[in-house]
């Protein structure tokens, strides 16, 4: 395992910090093995993650379900390298100086198991480019 210092940070947001950002850094802290720090947080996070997320992180062997949603911080964003946006529009602000993209990905409240399993499959895909940038080896 890389030391801390080399460590890239990666901060997973969506506005209820509940579905998509919940799904996105349960997959980067399984695929990374440690080797990235996970932040994920929201603007207006909710009291709880998302049942439906809980139960297709699981079918692939992820349990978040002792995840709390993450009121976002400037701590947070100043801690990290890469902002990962996910739906939350301005309520996410910009950092300068961060690497910072925006994922364009269905927003899962309300969403049935199928509907789910599709969004946890795209960001599974979208996390593992990302590892594959950030950290090559």
């Amino acid at each position: 395992m890389a030391d801390d210092s080399s460590r890239q940070t990666v901060l997973f947001l969506c506005t209820h910090n509940a579905g998509r950002s919940q799904i996105a850094a349960g997959y980067m802290k399984a695929l990374s093995h440690g080797k990235v720090e996970v932040l994920s947080a929201g603007p207006t996070p909710k009291d709880s993650i998302n049942p439906g997320v809980v139960a297709v992180m699981a079918e692939d062997g992820i349990d978040i379900s002792q995840n709390v949603p993450q009121k976002l911080t400037s701590d947070d964003l100043e801690a990290s390298d890469v902002v990962i946006a996910m739906g939350c529009g301005d309520a996410c602000p910009f950092y300068p100086g961060k690497r910072r993209e925006e994922w364009v990905v269905d927003d899962a409240a309300g969403k049935g198991i199928e509907s789910l399993r599709s969004i946890r499959d795209e960001i599974k895909t979208r996390v593992e480019k990302l590892l594959s940038e950030i950290n090559p080896s």
